[in-house]
């Protein structure tokens, strides 16, 4: 089978590998989508991983199925996470699953960008899931991403009336924007360059856009809220330029997401008197657990967020590292998926 490895920063090969053998409590997926995720394309972030298969952000079909499986069958149409918890331990008891050992060492094999994967048996108990019928592959291949979305703002405690501002419009920010909406926000606010992504944005929900290179974000945050600021922040870049902006946006009480990890080396100053009695909450959100999951293909499954609205590219598994560039470019693209026929 054809997989999509990569070695460095840009250095993506495809290279034949055996399909995968699956022992009797495993299964064996086709792959029929895999999303392209921006963390692929963070240069320190790959360095650390380096070499693997690509890809994470996948759907396909269920073709064998070990002996002593019983929830999926052949030609199922599935979701896979490449995490799952023990669903035992602790942090799973608490609802802290990305906390979780099992979590963290789990793993689809080889990876998400080949022609087919291994699912080992903790992740198709635990974070594995039947697409319905209306749900396109396509579609599931946006449940991991989404679900991520589903629990920022669940550790944001959204609530009807918010103002928030999504810095960063990407493919994730689009979603974050379109969700601050579905989940009451009066106000969302996107913050970008890229007139392109400005502009879906707005098509996606925000009540207003600002480009930050032509604008003074805080004056501008400030004018559209009366001076009130902004309850929830997202910041969607992974640097410490994107959170000391975002924390000039915050209003007194209002809470900033950390969506996106900033290299191991990067240090934040703040001035803790500041957050203390303007009582500002400082909130990392990393990846989703399968309540976020099952969450996010329900919001999926309603029409909330749909592949039609968001995936701008699509490539063959040969050009892989064409949607790995268009995705580090960051410009005029959202979503990059890989299909396979």
């Amino acid at each position: 089978m054809k997989v999509a490895k990569l070695y460095d920063f840009g250095d993506i090969k495809i290279e034949e590998m055996e399909i995968p053998d699956i022992n009797s409590d495993e299964v064996l997926v086709k792959v029929k989508a895999c999303g392209v995720c921006s963390s692929d394309t963070m240069k320190w972030y790959v360095k650390k991983k380096v070499p693997l298969v690509i890809g994470h952000e996948l759907s396909g079909v269920v073709v064998k199925v070990g002996e002593n499986v019983g929830k999926f069958k052949v030609g199922d149409r599935v979701f896979i996470h490449h995490h799952a918890p023990c669903m035992k331990c602790r942090y799973c008891e608490r609802g802290n699953f990305t906390m979780c050992e099992t979590w963290k060492n789990s793993k689809i094999i080889p990876g998400g960008i080949a022609e087919f994967v291994k699912v080992p048996n903790v992740n198709l108990q635990n974070d594995m899931f039947k697409l319905p019928d209306d749900v396109s592959f396509e579609d599931g291949a946006l449940i991991e991403p989404v679900a991520c979305s589903v629990k920022a703002f669940k550790k944001a405690g959204i609530k009807q009336g918010d103002y928030v501002v999504v810095l960063g419009l990407g493919f994730m920010g689009q979603v974050n924007v379109k969700l601050a909406k579905f989940y009451g926000a009066e106000i969302v606010i996107g913050v970008d360059k890229v007139k392109y992504r400005l502009d879906k944005a707005i098509e996606n929900g925000a009540d207003f856009v600002i480009d930050f290179s032509k604008e003074n974000v805080k004056e501008k945050v400030s004018e559209l809220t009366n001076k009130y600021m902004a309850d929830i922040v997202i910041v969607g870049p992974g640097t410490i330029e994107a959170i000391n902006s975002g924390l000039e946006l915050v209003a007194k009480g209002g809470k900033l997401i950390l969506f996106t990890p900033t290299p191991e080396d990067a240090r934040l100053e703040i001035k803790p008197y500041e957050i203390y009695f303007n009582e500002i909450s400082i909130i990392p959100s990393y990846s989703a657990g399968p309540d976020d999951t099952i969450e996010a293909l329900k919001l999926i499954s309603n029409g909330i967020i749909k592949a039609e609205k968001f995936v701008t590219h699509r490539f063959k598994i040969e050009d892989t590292k064409k949607a790995f560039d268009i995705t580090a470019k960051a410009g005029d693209s959202l979503k990059c998926v890989i299909t396979f026929d």
